[in-house]
């Protein structure tokens, strides 16, 4: 029976057509996404001729929609089916982006455009990344959720990682305007891997109905799981801003590191994410789900506390802050697929989109204030103690997790409450050779 068991939680990419299809569209799609990233910026600057102040409007206008939409757009999702929603933010995001090489070889290209194109595929990933969450857990068998989330989290890893690289090759093969166009084509990719998932996707449950819209809010604070990790995420991620504003000034300007030697220390960082994706379910089968999450908490929150002490300089402070975010790596990568896995096992089937909605807005909302607050204290006290000052905030994010309940969790499914038997239910999962998501 063991050995059975073992044979159903592995490769779930390879036994399962649908979510193969799924999977494939997605891996497609994230790639491409690394290329407009690099490509939109680098318009804008060589095309347009545009300053750092523009470069920065493209940067607003695509992150805008993090922080206007999520609620709105989770509260929209619960009443319809997800996969329509997201072939439509696919086809959305592969039209507007047309767009920039039709200005460009049309001599109408300009800045108002771009951070329009920005703007509009940023608010289409809103509504493509919270369907998608609601949308696994009626794909995939309950006791295969977590293998279904490491391997849409190790592609989104590995393009992260490489991704950045490979747009640089064709910007500089194709030119930046006519480089979006291999975006665009990787969300039709992604339509195809959607229409090829064939498997009908249930109705939305009746309890979707006649919610308010702040109730995925609610419902964030009243779970004592999510709290927990809806305050350490939020924590985090204004934190981690603080750090990475001042980062690159005390390494490059301050510290003599190469901008090359800068670059690949982030990269490593990538390359530490991708490993902790691919080993988290064999840590879950060692130490169990909760102390899995609390000992990828310490990697990647207790770990950068090493930078500012650092005392080296030039060459060997640049490959210590790579191994050091390697090691931190490791921790966030594992911590992400536990933490999407047991949201989706805390919340009811019914109020799956909007809680993602509203987790997405209380965590993506800190950001700008974390950026304003690391430029202030670097400006004020100097950029070591601006990544000094992050990365113990980065730290202390992780105490409401690791001092609460998570960590004695043995499955995921016991954070939901017992009023909801609907819930995702999630068996603690032994296995430790699955294949690449």
């Amino acid at each position: 029976m063991a050995r059975k068991a073992k044979a159903r939680h592995s490769g779930l990419v390879r036994r399962h057509r649908d979510f193969r299809w799924f999977w494939a569209g997605q891996t497609v799609s994230v790639m491409g996404t690394q290329v407009t990233a690099v490509a939109l910026p680098l318009t804008a600057a060589l095309t347009l001729q545009a300053g750092a102040g523009a470069v920065g409007v493209i940067a607003a206008a695509t992150y805008l929609p993090n922080v206007l939409l999520p609620l709105m757009v989770g509260h929209w999702l619960e009443n319809r089916r997800r996969r329509p929603a997201m072939i439509g933010a696919d086809l959305v995001r592969a039209g507007t982006l047309t767009l920039v090489p039709v200005a460009y070889v049309g001599h109408f290209l300009s800045l108002p455009l771009l951070a329009g194109v920005a703007f509009a595929v940023g608010a289409a990933s809103v509504v493509f990344d919270v369907a998608s969450f609601a949308y696994i857990p009626g794909l995939v068998d309950e006791s295969d959720l977590a293998a279904a989330n490491r391997a849409v989290q190790g592609s989104e890893t590995a393009a992260q990682t490489g991704g950045p690289g490979i747009a640089g090759v064709l910007v500089q093969w194709l030119g930046p305007a006519v480089a979006v166009l291999v975006d665009s084509a990787s969300y039709l990719a992604s339509v195809t891997g959607l229409v090829g998932a064939r498997q009908p996707e249930p109705a939305p449950p009746p309890g979707a109905r006649h919610t308010g819209i702040m109730d995925g809010v609610r419902l964030l604070l009243r779970n004592p799981y999510l709290r927990a990790l809806t305050a350490h995420a939020a924590t985090y991620n204004a934190f981690s801003q603080v750090l990475m504003v001042n980062l690159v000034i005390w390494l490059v300007k301050d510290r003599t590191v190469g901008v090359g030697l800068y670059g690949a220390a982030l990269t490593a960082a990538g390359a530490g994410a991708f490993l902790g994706t691919m080993s988290v379910l064999r840590m879950i089968g060692k130490v169990g789900y909760g102390r899995a999450y609390v000992l990828s908490l310490v990697l990647f929150t207790g770990v950068p506390l090493l930078l500012a002490p650092l005392p080296l300089s030039g060459t060997a402070l640049g490959v210590a802050v790579g191994v050091l975010m390697l090691v931190s790596g490791v921790g966030l990568g594992g911590a992400n697929v536990l933490s999407t896995t047991l949201r989706q096992a805390a919340v009811p089937k019914a109020a799956l989109a909007r809680s993602i909605g509203s987790y997405r807005l209380l965590i993506f909302g800190v950001i700008p204030f974390g950026s304003g607050l690391g430029g202030l204290i670097g400006e004020t006290f100097g950029s070591r103690v601006g990544v000094g000052i992050g990365t113990l905030g980065m730290a202390l994010s992780a105490l409401p997790v690791a001092l609460g309940r998570t960590r004695r969790l043995r499955d995921p499914k016991d954070a939901r409450p017992p009023a909801e038997p609907e819930a995702v239910a999630v068996p603690v999962l032994t296995e430790t050779n699955l294949v690449v998501d």
